[in-house]
C-alpha cells in the first residue's frame, strides 16, 4: 500500500524568533509494505511507523540555527538541515516491521517526525509501549510518562538532590517540565514557588497545580527583589527552565550551597543578547553548584521513573496539564506557540486517532 506521507520542514536556519514562513508542509510517496517498498536495510532493523501523537518543544530550535549547538550531542538533537525532515518524541502504531522485535499492531515511543509517517532505520529507537495501565498515550508523548516526565525526575532527584524543607524555585512553571518538577518537590516536602507568564498560570500553579506560591514575571520590574519577597530566606534550589535575567536574580538570592539546575535557556535561545551575566564572585563564596544536564544521561533510571510516576498518576498525586493541537498543518504554529507563552503544561499534536 502506497500513501502521501505529509509532514513538516524549514525552509531556511532560524538564528532568530521562528516565524510560520521559515516552516514548510511537504508530501512525498511512502510505501507501507517493507517487502514492496525501496528502504535502505529492510530485511533488518526498519520500522514503518503511523504516527499518532508527536511533541513539540522549545528546544528544537537550536537544531534549526546556521551553527546547531546541540549538533552531535545525542541523535535526537541533532542539526535539522532546510528541507529535512523534523524528529522528535512520539508515540506511533507499527505498520510494517523488518525488525523481530517490533509487529504491525504495536504501539511504540522514540524519535518521529513531525509528520504522518516514519520510516525508522534502527529498531533501538524505539520502545514498545505497556497500554494496559489505560493512560493516554500522548502521556508517552514526551509528556508526564515521556521525555518531559523524565527531564523533570532526574533533573530533581538526581541533580538537584533535595533535602526535605528545602526551599525551591522553578521558573517556566507552566511549561511541560517545570509544572513536573513542581509537583514533584511538594509530593518530596519541600516549599516551591514558581513563575509564569499570566494571571491565569499563576491561578493555575497556586489553586490547582499545589505550588506554595507564584508569580506573574511580566508585572516585575525587579526580579531579584521580587524573588527576595518570595524567599525572604534565601533559595536552596533552583530548577531553570528560562536562563537570563531570571538566573541572574536567582543567583543573587541563592543560600549558601545552593543548586541550580540548568534544564532549559528558553529565553536565550532566540535572543543571545539576552545572556545571563552571572555574578561569578557570589558562585564562588556561596559554593554555590550551576550544572546542566539533559534527559539521555538518566535513561539508567527510566524504570524508577516510570514506576514512581505511574504510582503518583494512578493516586492522583500528580496532575496532568495537557495543550493538544490537530493535524500535522497545526505543528508550526504549535511549535511558534512555545515561544510568545501560549501553552500551558505540555504541548503535543495529534496525528491520528489512537
Amino acid at each position: 500500500m502506497e500513501v502521501r506521507n505529509k509532514y513538516v520542514t524549514t525552509k531556511n536556519h532560524i538564528d532568530g524568533a521562528p516565524n510560520a514562513s521559515d516552516f514548510c508542509i511537504c508530501e512525498e510517496s511512502l510505501s507501507l509494505n517493507l517487502q514492496t517498498a525501496d528502504h535502505e536495510g529492510i530485511s533488518n532493523d526498519v520500522v514503518v511507523v503511523q504516527n499518532l501523537y508527536v511533541s513539540i518543544d522549545p528546544y528544537q530550535i537550536n537544531r534549526m540555527k546556521t551553527h546547531s549547538c546541540s549538533h552531535n550531542i545525542v541523535p535526537a538533537a541533532s542539526a535539522v538541515l532546510p528541507g529535512q525532515g523534523i524528529g522528535g518524541s512520539g508515540v506511533g502504531r507499527v505498520v510494517d516491521s523488518g525488525n523481530p522485535d517490533f509487529k504491525a499492531g504495536d504501539v511504540v515511543s522514540g524519535n518521529l517526525n513531525w509528520g504522518e509517517y516514519t520510516v525508522v532505520k534502527g529498531g533501538r529507537l524505539l520502545q514498545k509501549l505497556d497500554t494496559s495501565l489505560g493512560f493516554p498515550l500522548s502521556y508517552y508523548a514526551g509528556g508526564v510518562l515521556g521525555t518531559s516526565g523524565l527531564t523533570a525526575y532526574a533533573g530533581f532527584f538526581k541533580v538537584c538532590k533535595p533535602k526535605k524543607g528545602e526551599k525551591v524555585f522553578v521558573s517556566a512553571a507552566c511549561g511541560s517540565v517545570g509544572i513536573l518538577v513542581g509537583q514533584y518537590a511538594k509530593l518530596f516536602g519541600c516549599y516551591v514557588v514558581g513563575c509564569a507568564g499570566s494571571k491565569e498560570k499563576v491561578d493555575l500553579l497556586k489553586n490547582k497545580i499545589g505550588f506554595d506560591d507564584a508569580f506573574n514575571y511580566k508585572e516585575e520590574t525587579d526580579l531579584s527583589s521580587t524573588l527576595e519577597r518570595y524567599f525572604p530566606t534565601g533559595i536552596d534550589i533552583y530548577f531553570d527552565n528560562v536562563g537570563g535575567e531570571m538566573l541572574e536574580a536567582a543567583i543573587q538570592n541563592m543560600n549558601n550551597f545552593g543548586r541550580v539546575t540548568i534544564c532549559g535557556q528558553i529565553s536565550e535561545y532566540t535572543n543571545t543578547q539576552k545572556r545571563a551575566k552571572l555574578d561569578m564572585i557570589r558562585v564562588l563564596y556561596k559554593r554555590i553548584r550551576i550544572k546542566g544536564f539533559i534527559c539521555p544521561d538518566f535513561m539508567d533510571i527510566y524504570q524508577e521513573f516510570i514506576s514512581t510516576t505511574t504510582q503518583y498518576l494512578q493516586t492522583s498525586k500528580i496532575k496532568v496539564i495537557e495543550d493538544i493541537s490537530y493535524g500535522v498543518d497545526s505543528i508550526p504554529e504549535a511549535f511558534l506557540h512555545l515561544f510568545h507563552g501560549n501553552n500551558i503544561g505540555k504541548k503535543v499534536v495529534r496525528i491520528a486517532q489512537d
